[in-house]
């Protein structure tokens, strides 16, 4: 990736876009490289203009944002996606983010928050707005019968992890970046993103995020 973080727009109103190409323009790392109205252009426009971050509506006509996103981050090149919607039901929030979005902010989000978000994702960081992040804890605490076969079936998966992977997972599980996991595991930082990289191709995995979902599911130990 440049030092330029290239974005594309997903919405179906003109004036969300045009909002959003405005606010995103003012900051001298960004450029809005195109605009879509629906997932089915959005898969068109990331194609032709391969973006860094795609910013990603949920509600449109046509092709929706879920859709879209699992779309788009099964292609060849991915870009980081960035959900930025009105819905924060939690069923839309679980699948987003298991669809491989990297973020999920609401569209009351302060401007500068959404300018800082799109920089993370393309960083590689998850980013989540706090009424999502006390959503999605709920929704991964509660109910206890599909919580245990959720973990039954998450333990199996982190069972595919060497010991080393497995530490690095909960690691990540717990918010760690790749720094701090370096050090609190005395690795260098390339072995870390090594490792990193390992886990999220054996378990089919998308992105951190997605992992750190994997460990929760499996009561945040991996046991």
């Amino acid at each position: 990736m440049s030092d330029t973080v290239r974005v594309l727009l997903v919405d179906d109103d003109p004036l969300v876009r045009s909002a959003l190409r405005l606010m995103l323009g003012g900051a001298p790392d960004v450029e809005v490289v195109a605009e879509a109205a629906d997932g089915a252009e959005a898969s068109a426009r990331a194609a032709r203009h391969r973006p860094d971050v795609v910013l990603m509506d949920i509600r449109m006509p046509g092709v929706d944002g879920l859709t879209a996103t699992a779309a788009l981050r099964g292609g060849p090149r991915p870009p980081e996606i960035l959900v930025l919607t009105t819905f924060q039901a939690d069923e839309l929030v679980l699948r987003a983010l298991r669809a491989g979005a990297a973020g999920y902010l609401l569209k009351d989000t302060p401007p500068q928050d959404i300018v800082a978000a799109v920089r993370k994702v393309a960083a590689g960081e998850p980013v989540l707005s706090p009424a999502v992040t006390r959503r999605l804890i709920a929704q991964v605490t509660g109910g206890a019968g599909d919580r245990d076969a959720r973990a039954v079936r998450a333990r199996r998966r982190l069972a595919l992890l060497a010991d080393r992977e497995r530490e690095v997972a909960l690691a990540v599980g717990r918010g760690r970046s790749n720094g701090e996991i370096a050090a609190e595991l005395h690795l260098a930082l390339p072995t870390v993103k090594t490792h990193v990289s390992r886990i999220l191709a054996k378990l089919e995995l998308n992105n951190r995020v997605q992992i750190a979902l994997l460990v929760h599911d499996a009561g945040g130990d991996g046991q």
